[in-house]
């Protein structure tokens, strides 16, 4: 692990913490869900305490996903407490730069670098971190701060442990929460 703080103003993706990852109606939530609302929420009051940009980005699953818009799993989790003026940019597939919007935001935001966290980490985490390495950014990712559910031949922390080691050796920077926020718990 690098433990830099990222870049002066880089900005801070949320991805597809929606409320169908956390509520257990259609699926299980994703694992150490607490702790990840948790976290997410003290990267985004950093974020803002920095004058830092957050945009959140949510899955839109195909008809009679529990992802799918309009149903109740759809919309970013209100436990993040998403600001009027932190937009959201929709996808449709893993990679979150698959919306050229994103790309624009970021391009305005004239940052190097982005930080990312959210779900799932061996699916949309994953397909954003390299779709962001691709469009020649920078990446940090919160190590603690993204999630998946258990497979049925690995454990969500065995997926969540691998991926942070496959990001570190692709050359993603890899920080705690603690260390990005100066903020201690679990």
């Amino acid at each position: 692990m690098v433990h830099e703080k990222p870049a002066n103003g880089a900005p801070v993706l949320v991805i597809d913490l929606q409320a169908g990852m956390f509520d257990g109606l259609v699926e299980p939530p994703v694992h150490d869900a607490d702790r990840l609302t948790e976290h997410a929420r003290k990267v985004i009051d950093w974020a803002r305490r920095e004058g830092r940009k957050i945009a959140f980005i949510r899955h839109d699953g195909p008809e009679g996903d529990p992802l799918a818009p309009g149903e109740p799993g759809w919309p970013v989790s209100p436990a993040l407490g998403q600001a009027e003026d932190e937009p959201t940019f929709s996808k449709k597939v893993g990679d979150a730069f698959s919306n050229p919007e994103l790309g624009k935001w970021i391009e305005a935001q004239d940052a190097p670098e982005v930080v990312l966290l959210g779900a799932q980490t061996d699916f949309c985490v994953a397909a954003t971190v390299k779709g962001a390495m691709s469009n020649g950014l920078k990446v940090t990712v919160v190590s603690d701060a993204h999630s998946t559910l258990d497979q049925p031949d690995e454990t969500a922390p065995a997926i969540i442990n691998r991926y942070n080691a496959q990001f570190a050796e692709a050359g993603v920077n890899l920080v705690t929460t603690e260390a990005l926020t100066g903020s201690q718990g679990s």
